[in-house]
């Protein structure tokens, strides 16, 4: 495209883009605005570049396991949505947010951290230190996929791009994509390999501080000018949209947004767009009634316990260790894991 149609086009979509703020606003629906506009903000920023940085690294022994045509859009460009790569912390007694304010919360060699979603809804990725391990917490608001990773000596960024409607990271040593939900690379030198998963748990503060009272709480000083207390996506974490296509929802037997965790161990084949290995679903509602409960992953015994006092399902292996598993939204197992795998 010529640069003078680019600029045609990007003064239009500013144009655009700010007539429907106002309105929106003076509405009072400025939230449903992010999604529902969110593809004006193509015009504005190179969104293809994460794919490309991939591809150029890539060697032709390292063949996508995803196309990357299926790697959608999702409005902003590379670190368009800018990951903490600096995370301040504050104390129970000063921060910002109330007892029922969710967060990620995560204890490493014995020191405990949260981080709320509050801040994570505009960020995605903060890359930190925990008990001396280097660490990425990611979640997706669109998917509700709260993961924790070891990043080595790297940091990890948001991409811009979406599978099945979940976060791409990629991988700021050599620009590989990972699929958030697998936590395995996609496109790149990277491709196929997989991310080692750190436990953590989605819960509310109040319940996190009652267990770890006194710790640390992601700080609100990110370096950005964000409204972290208002939930920028309207109803869409209540209601039955699904804002990018999804596969495999004719198979599911849940409301898209009930709450279940997964958990999965992947193999070494690599059919192309698919996950490979075991995988479980454990829908929160069906736990939380029968409180407990013993399942196999592979050749792995588990105990599935439902955590009265965080509130949430929690794994554990036959010595009691915590078992990382991923709190999603209900469609997103079918789209990435097989069905099949449901515990009832």
């Amino acid at each position: 495209m010529k640069r003078s149609v680019k600029i045609l086009l990007k003064t239009a979509a500013i144009t655009v883009l700010f007539g429907f703020g106002g309105l929106v606003a003076q509405a009072g629906g400025w939230d449903n605005f992010k999604l529902r506009y969110f593809s004006l903000t193509q015009v504005l920023n190179n969104t293809e570049k994460a794919v490309e940085d991939a591809q150029q690294s890539a060697s032709p022994g390292h063949p996508p396991r995803v196309n990357p045509s299926e790697l959608l859009d999702g409005g902003p460009g590379k670190d368009g949505i800018p990951s903490i790569d600096d995370p301040k912390f504050d104390s129970a007694a000063t921060t910002p947010f109330d007892e029922s304010q969710e967060v990620i919360g995560m204890v490493v060699n014995g020191e405990a951290k949260a981080y709320p979603i509050g801040i994570l809804n505009w960020h995605e990725i903060v890359n930190d230190t925990i008990g001396g391990i280097n660490v990425s917490v990611t979640y997706c608001p669109l998917c509700d996929t709260a993961i924790a990773f070891e990043r080595g000596d790297t940091t990890f960024g948001v991409s811009g791009r979406l599978y099945q409607s979940c976060l791409v990271m990629y991988d700021r040593r050599d620009d590989s994509l990972f699929a958030q939900p697998w936590g395995l690379g996609v496109v790149g030198v990277q491709v196929n390999q997989s991310l080692e998963r750190v436990p953590a748990v989605k819960t509310e503060l109040g319940n996190w501080l009652e267990r770890h009272p006194d710790r640390q709480v992601l700080s609100t000083e990110t370096g950005h000018e964000r409204d972290y207390q208002r939930y920028p996506y309207g109803s869409y974490n209540r209601d039955r949209t699904l804002v990018f296509p999804v596969r495999h929802q004719d198979q599911l037997r849940l409301h898209p947004k009930d709450a279940i965790s997964y958990i999965w161990q992947s193999d070494d084949n690599t059919p192309q767009g698919q996950f490979s290995g075991e995988s479980l679903q454990l829908v929160h509602e069906e736990i939380r009634e029968v409180g407990e409960q013993t399942v196999q992953l592979g050749e792995q015994s588990l105990r599935v316990v439902w955590d009265e006092e965080l509130e949430t399902v929690r794994v554990e292996d036959r010595q009691g260790n915590q078992v990382p598993a991923a709190t999603a939204f209900a469609f997103v197992y079918p789209a990435f894991m097989e069905l099949s795998g449901s515990v009832n």
